[in-house]
């Protein structure tokens, strides 16, 4: 097959024939490809054929279609563009459009459907809406109004597709999974994605028995060495290892032992018959692939878990996806701080383990495999740079009311060892506001930190101060209350984070989430700030304790 060229074949005129089909040709055609001659399919073919319309004649292109339901199809049946061989890509956005574009220079052509022409024709409005069931609907007339209608339903616009989505696909080095034995991309990992538990079949021995263990009666364990930890219980008073595996057992011990319940143990000169891994070596293995930057291991294991402790100070950061797929593993687990928390150096951030005391070496390997990508837990410093203060409000600059937001961001900053070296207060003027962050911009401010005028009252002008003084990637409003007006944005290198006026009466806002993401360089985006909305209600109690509390998290 050749590359993707307009003018594979020589189209009829735009009427109701799609590509080299008559519009009846093509509903065979699809009946024989897709099996039934789906709408979605007829004006699929449709969207297709306009969209190489416009295309240049000669250019190689490739094709998006952003939903997986009969339009991929479209794509195939005309163009020779398939998902296998990687010209066609399927980006399941959930609307009906298809885009052509130059494969080198990513200029194309997007098609889509018009809603207020669609909803001039019944048939069409109802299949597409889902207003009725699809038994109930006249396939007849639907397939007739998309033969008459279908082109006046079609949205034309002209896009440039990201560099990234030219990029070419390519399955890299290929190695041996060593659990399932078939070829896998090495790239995925030290095991292959479905051994990595996104496999979408069943598994009939996930959950394995364990070892055939031999346990001994406590009269014959003096002298003798324990294959694990035994953790001792006082309700209400303590927890803690009272003996350590390897240790040798003596009459006190089985005394101790009888005690808290016990009648048998596990001796290490009993070791299992087959390939396992001992609960300690798969912590220990565990912790040191998981730990990134920052999070070193808290000494040995423990009653078979590891513990991971912040090697600094700063904001702990997990990668919360691979986190969710590693405990998806069976028999073993991992659990940390909420993502995001600041903390001190010492601090316990993470712990792992295996489940059982033995873990099977192939569940072992596949908890290790899906590691290899990278460590889940990180700590990042929080900077110190060099920041403003700009307040907004015509009432405090004309001396009318007095300003406390001065000190409640001092307090705010202080509390990472930042002093402002500039606090301004200006009023509500764009102009004014705009000719402050060029000022602060001039004297190398690295962080800005406006206040109020971010809400809908029509004096409220920071938000576009902010936008004349040049600011780019402004985010304004996030689904975090007290803080819902919030405004992250950048000037150049200046990172800027606007606070409502709640941050006045509430002690803790989205203020208090965002300023110390911020001083550790992240990136914040709209995905971001939508995750925060779990967590995002501040319970607003009598006596504030966060960040010890659900807020934020």
């Amino acid at each position: 097959m050749s590359e993707t060229m307009v003018g594979a074949y020589e189209p009829k005129s735009a009427g109701s024939s799609i590509g080299p089909y008559s519009f009846e040709e093509f509903i065979e055609a699809a009946r024989a490809f897709h099996n039934y001659p789906a709408p979605g399919l007829l004006l699929g073919g449709i969207m297709v054929d306009e969209a190489m319309r416009h295309m240049p004649e000669g250019v190689l292109f490739d094709a998006i279609s952003e939903t997986s339901w009969c339009l991929p199809d479209a794509v195939q049946m005309l163009t020779p563009c398939t998902i296998g061989n990687g010209w066609l890509k399927v980006i399941n956005l959930g609307r009906y459009a298809v885009t052509l574009y130059d494969k080198h220079t990513g200029e194309g052509v997007r098609i889509g459907l018009d809603q207020d022409e669609l909803a001039k024709h019944k048939d069409i409005d109802i299949w597409l809406m889902k207003k009725l069931p699809k038994p109930e609907q006249d396939s007849d007339g639907l397939r007739e109004a998309i033969r008459l209608h279908g082109r006046s339903l079609l949205t034309i616009q002209p896009v440039q597709v990201r560099e990234s989505m030219m990029q070419r696909r390519g399955k890299g080095a290929i190695g041996e999974c060593p659990i399932c034995k078939e070829a896998y991309p090495l790239k995925h990992g030290g095991v292959c994605r479905g051994c990595q538990g996104e496999a979408p079949y069943a598994s009939e021995s996930v959950e394995s028995a364990g070892p055939a263990l031999r346990a001994v009666p406590l009269s014959e364990a003096v002298g003798r060495r324990i294959a694990h930890d035994v953790t001792r219980v006082e309700p209400g008073v303590s927890k803690g290892v009272f003996l350590r595996k390897g240790q040798m057992i003596d009459i006190g011990d089985v005394c101790r032992l009888q005690q808290i319940g016990r009648a048998n143990i596990y001796l290490e000169e009993n070791q299992p018959e087959g390939d396992w891994v001992h609960e300690d070596t798969a912590a220990e293995a565990f912790a040191k692939a998981m730990s990134g930057p920052g999070v070193v291991a808290e000494g040995s294991p423990r009653e078979g878990k590891v513990n991971l402790i912040a090697e600094e100070d700063g904001l702990f950061l997990a990668d919360v996806e691979r986190l969710e797929r590693f405990n998806c593993l069976p028999q073993v687990m991992a659990a940390c701080r909420k993502s995001g928390s600041v903390v001190t150096a010492g601090t316990r951030v993470a712990g792992t383990r295996a489940i059982p005391l033995y873990i099977s070496s192939d569940h072992f390997r596949t908890a290790l495999g899906l590691l290899e990508s990278g460590p889940l837990f990180s700590m990042h410093p929080l900077a110190k740079p060099k920041t403003a203060v700009l307040i907004t409000g015509t009432e405090v600059f004309e001396g009318r009311i007095e300003d406390k937001f001065a000190e409640t961001m001092a307090g705010k900053l202080g509390a990472f060892g930042i002093e402002p070296f500039q606090t301004m207060i200006e009023p509500d003027d764009a102009d004014r506001i705009a000719a402050a962050v060029e000022r602060l911009a001039a004297e190398g401010c690295e962080l800005l930190l406006t206040t109020a005028g971010l809400s809908v009252d029509p004096d409220d002008v920071t938000r576009q101060g902010l936008v004349q003084a040049g600011v780019t990637d402004m985010l304004y409003g996030m689904p975090v209350l007290p803080g819902a007006m919030t405004l992250v944005a950048r000037r150049g290198p200046i990172r800027i984070l606007g606070t409502p006026a709640c941050a006045l009466f509430h002690k803790t806002t989205s203020l208090d989430i965002l300023l110390p993401r911020l001083l550790a360089g992240l990136e914040i985006t709209r995905a971001n700030l939508s995750s925060l909305a779990n967590g995002g209600l501040c319970r607003e109690c009598r006596v504030c304790v966060y960040p010890k509390c659900s807020f934020g998290t």
